[in-house]
């Protein structure tokens, strides 16, 4: 099935769940949902942490400076990003700190604990988020972010992501948004289209 169709079916079980939801898609229009299946999990890894607690020009611009800094076209390799000093990774905008992860990844991509995408369709959910946020400034929410948007898995709910759980405040007319445990209980239902269930959320 091609995810355009399972986008479809995804649509159809949430909008049969409540009056709520099924009022919410309508509002919005079919599921538009883009995934960039071409990344590898390190690049998608690096373009997260660029994206942590940012708005999207900010991030972009920041990654835009990092990207100027290598004559090639294509992401630079992770070798080649362990080259640049933290001065010039400033100097892109990145904290110390995003500058340290972002490093981090390169030398674990090097040494495979970063899986190559081929190994990363073959591991479970679960097992990828549980190897990858071994590393430094890797957090549930950035492997859920390669998982939904490299990898391309439909039943992926980040409950940590408070635009999530302020959308369903928001689609429920709720005064306080839910916690994470409280999300994670509730999205049980949307199974198995969560990640389809954030998107629309994430437009509330």
């Amino acid at each position: 099935m091609s995810l355009p169709e399972s986008y479809h079916e995804a649509t159809e079980h949430l909008a049969a769940l409540d009056p709520d939801w099924a009022r919410h898609i309508a509002a919005i229009g079919p599921c538009l949902h883009r995934a960039m299946p071409a990344r590898e999990p390190y690049e998608a890894l690096v373009r997260a942490i660029a994206y942590q607690q940012l708005h999207a020009r900010a991030a972009e611009a920041i990654l835009g400076r990092l990207l100027a800094l290598f004559a090639e076209d294509t992401f630079p390799a992770a070798e080649h990003l362990l080259t640049i000093t933290p001065e010039a990774m400033r100097g892109c905008g990145f904290s110390a700190s995003k500058a340290a992860t972002i490093q981090g990844i390169a030398q674990a991509h090097l040494q495979g604990v970063v899986p190559s995408r081929q190994e990363a369709l073959a591991m479970s959910d679960e097992a990828l988020i549980e190897r990858l946020v071994s590393l430094r400034g890797v957090g549930r929410w950035t492997v859920e972010m390669l998982l939904i948007y490299s990898l391309e898995r439909l039943d992926v709910l980040p409950v940590d992501d408070f635009a999530v759980r302020e959308g369903y405040r928001r689609l429920k007319g709720l005064e306080k948004a839910p916690t994470p445990a409280q999300m994670r209980s509730l999205g049980g239902g949307w199974s198995p289209y969560r990640t389809v269930a954030a998107w629309y959320l994430w437009r509330a």
